[in-house]
């Protein structure tokens, strides 16, 4: 991985080791985006390192993945935000996986019952 930094004033992209930290104009890349990295007309590539590599898992990152795996195995998602309550006037019709199609019940009769027809 690296770390594009922009320098506008001297139209120069300087692409170097991944930064520790987030800075204006900066852009972290894979290993295969680095070395493809290519700058517009009039403009300077500077390389500062070679080869891109990307570094092997952190002990953060296999955390995080084990936490992931966690949730998913308990069939639920510590994040989802309790439902909000619906207004009285509304009906829900349809469901697909998480999208849910409302209609107020004027339209839900309307659509249901010939005699509400106009």
């Amino acid at each position: 991985m690296a770390t594009l930094t922009y320098v506008y004033a001297d139209s120069t992209a300087v692409l170097g080791p991944l930064a520790q930290r987030a800075e204006p104009h900066s852009y972290d890349l894979c290993s295969v985006h680095a070395e493809r990295l290519t700058a517009p007309r009039g403009w300077e590539v500077v390389r500062l390192q070679p080869e891109f590599v990307t570094p092997p898992p952190s002990k953060d990152d296999l955390s995080a993945l084990a936490e992931a795996v966690r949730e998913a195995g308990r069939g639920g998602r510590a994040a989802d935000p309790a439902p909000a309550a619906e207004p009285a006037s509304v009906t829900e019709t349809a469901r697909r996986g998480h999208l849910r199609v409302l209609r107020a019940e004027s339209q839900a009769r309307s659509a249901t019952d010939p005699t509400e027809m106009s």
